[in-house]
């Protein structure tokens, strides 16, 4: 393990000590330069104090591993990740793959060069509304993909520092880190995950209206990004993601999709997730298929399910019964995340460059993802993704 923050705390401690997929891991060693995320999973893990690392390089030197799960923060995912590969680790990272593009290519590459696996937990992919929604999409009854509106919001306590028990390990995370890298990589990848489109173009639209005024602590981040994507076949998509949703919301994540195509529509209704309780403090939607606390402590939901199924495929691959089909579409580049993490990248990009308006309102311009993948990584390695 390779970093033990709040992903952790939230999805994968779940995955390791009470999950269906626990029988397939042994947790041997952790690493993090954060004494009390180390010893705090270090203690759940019960691992003795040699099996604790405050450098990720001691502890490939030092144990032996077949995986490494790297959960640092996404444009710390690269060094890791191509470190454990290089030292013949198979390795799991959340999502997104990294921050940026030239940082997902030197994963990638790296995984093929080593003959690793590389699997991106980009768990929306096994919420079974995705899953059906993909398949139906992909048989053809809907057409071709014409626009798609999704957006997904977070309750402010996600975001605010001033909160407590605070949602984030650090003060500065929504500071640091954009609605972008946090959600609007879960929608964008989800969406062509059904779809299978490549994006080609992107612009963001930011408003830092509510977090700027939060106290003790202020937050210089944005509260809402619409993040415009354009595909390759000319079809538009509309990405909203945030954290200033009040705390009142009836969910921690406010969330949905509509896809309009050319002979149908798809409504996704992800906030709806079907378990909805009313008590004292209000009236709330509860998402079960995310993550389900069952009786007997077992876990289980997508969010587990979604690595779990990594740890299974590269038990398969050392097994040698992973099949050459399912190994071309594990190591794809949609597969992989490389597209997800190339709208990332444009829609912070654009953001950057955007023109700030009265009002906390940052008008982002169009970035060509072609250009920006052709500048990171070169015109050959470009064009073998289909940006050329």
């Amino acid at each position: 393990m390779i970093g033990a923050g709040s992903v952790v705390r939230e999805i994968y401690q779940h995955l390791y000590f009470r999950s269906d997929y626990s029988a397939l891991i042994e947790v041997a060693a952790v690493a993090d330069p954060d004494d009390r995320c180390r010893n705090w999973f270090g203690d759940l893990a019960g691992l003795p104090a040699h099996r604790r690392f405050a450098s990720h390089s001691e502890m490939l030197a030092q144990v032996e591993l077949d995986v490494a799960q790297v959960n640092t923060p996404d444009h710390l995912h690269c060094g890791p990740a191509v470190d454990a590969l290089n030292a013949g680790l198979d390795v799991v990272v959340p999502k997104p793959t990294a921050a940026t593009v030239r940082d997902a290519h030197e994963m990638i590459r790296t995984a093929m060069r080593a003959g690793r696996f590389l699997g991106v937990d980009f768990h929306k992919r096994e919420d079974p509304r995705i899953k059906e929604a993909r398949a139906r999409y992909r048989s053809g009854r809907y057409g071709t993909l014409q626009a798609a509106v999704f957006y997904m919001l977070d309750k402010l306590c996600v975001a605010d520092p001033n909160h407590e028990p605070r949602f984030f390990a650090t003060a500065d995370f929504a500071e640091r880190n954009t609605p972008v890298s946090f959600l609007t990589v879960h929608m964008a990848d989800a969406l062509m995950h059904i779809v299978n489109l490549v994006p080609v173009r992107v612009r963001a639209t930011g408003y830092a209206q509510k977090l700027p005024s939060l106290r003790p602590i202020p937050v210089h981040g944005f509260d809402l990004v619409d993040t415009e994507v354009v595909f390759a076949n000319g079809a538009v998509a509309h990405i909203l993601t945030g954290w200033a949703v009040p705390n009142s919301a009836h969910a921690l994540t406010v969330q949905s999709g509509r896809l309009l195509c050319s002979d149908g529509l798809i409504d996704l209704g992800l906030d709806t997730p079907g378990l909805r309780e009313i008590h004292a403090d209000g009236i709330f939607e509860v998402n079960p298929l995310f993550r389900n606390f069952e009786s007997g402590g077992r876990v289980t939901g997508y969010g587990i399910s979604g690595p779990g199924r990594l740890y299974q495929q590269i038990l398969a691959m050392r097994n040698g019964t992973l099949s050459e089909a399912e190994r071309a579409v594990a190591f794809s580049p949609m597969t992989l995340g490389f597209y997800t993490t190339l709208v990332l990248e444009g829609a912070e990009q654009s953001l950057t460059r955007g023109r700030k308006l009265e009002g906390g309102v940052t008008l982002g311009p169009e970035v060509d993802l072609c250009e920006l993948a052709v500048s990171q990584i070169g015109p050959g390695a470009a064009k073998e993704y289909g940006l050329s």
